[in-house]
């Protein structure tokens, strides 16, 4: 799984399909590339907290990623997690139901 490291990329994904979440919001565009790779990006701004919050968060993001997306994310698509204010209080196990239901909704 690739990760997504510019700015047009996450722009580009912000015209795509969203699903909110209480933890997070997912942001899913398919690429239209050819390519099968899933690609995901991470953003947690300084809203939800200081550094050492921010970094557990993404930290958290990129664990729901590697355990879910390979088997659940959309082929061929940039996925973003942009991280919510009560994302960092929530159980793994929350996350990990929240974003199965989140792409659920978005493939339907």
């Amino acid at each position: 799984m690739a990760t997504l490291t510019k700015r047009r990329d996450f722009l580009a994904a912000n015209g795509g399909k969203r699903a909110v979440t209480p933890g997070f919001v997912l942001l899913v565009r398919e690429r239209e590339d050819g390519d099968d790779a899933i690609r995901l990006g991470i953003t947690v701004t300084k809203k939800i907290g200081g550094a050492v919050v921010r970094n557990r968060m993404k930290r958290r993001f990129r664990a729901l990623g590697r355990d879910i997306l390979p088997t659940q994310g959309i082929a061929g698509a940039d996925h973003v997690l942009i991280g919510r204010k009560g994302g960092v209080e929530r159980d793994f196990d929350s996350l990990r139901g929240e974003l199965s239901t989140a792409l659920d909704r978005i493939r339907s």
